[in-house]
């Protein structure tokens, strides 16, 4: 990984105190953003899959004949509810999985970026004290 590198070279040079300051902070930045994003992705997974069987779903539902009696599961009842009702239902959930899937992704690449730029200022330090 390039946190090793980085170390490796925080190591050979003399003891800079600052220097091994930005290293742990930018290593425990690394671990938790790799853990949101590990938690991003799978909540992305979860929605798109919903969206898929709700998708499924619809497409079943509009082939069968209006007159169809359709039951919605509530805890452990069924609640009568017409064709559209549902079939409006559905639609509601893919377009909210939608949308919570492109939050995520935005937030993933917040993410990506943040510690990008914590990598990218620490490289800067270890050229600035190289330099000196």
């Amino acid at each position: 990984m390039r946190i090793v590198s980085f170390y490796l070279s925080i190591m050979a040079a003399p003891v800079d105190l600052e220097l091994k300051k930005a290293f742990a902070e930018l290593q425990a930045k690394m671990i938790d953003t790799q853990q949101k994003v590990k938690i991003a992705d799978l909540q992305i997974e979860q929605l798109s899959r919903m969206k898929k069987h709700s998708s499924f779903t619809h497409v079943e539902i509009t082939s069968l004949p209006s007159s169809t009696r359709m039951f919605e599961g509530a805890g452990r009842m069924f609640i009568l509810q017409s064709k559209d009702e549902i079939a409006n239902q559905l639609l509601d959930k893919q377009k909210t999985a939608d949308e919570k899937i492109k939050e995520l992704e935005q937030k993933k690449t917040y993410l990506e970026r943040s510690v990008k730029d914590a990598e990218d200022n620490i490289r800067e330090m270890l050229m600035s004290r190289r330099a000196q």
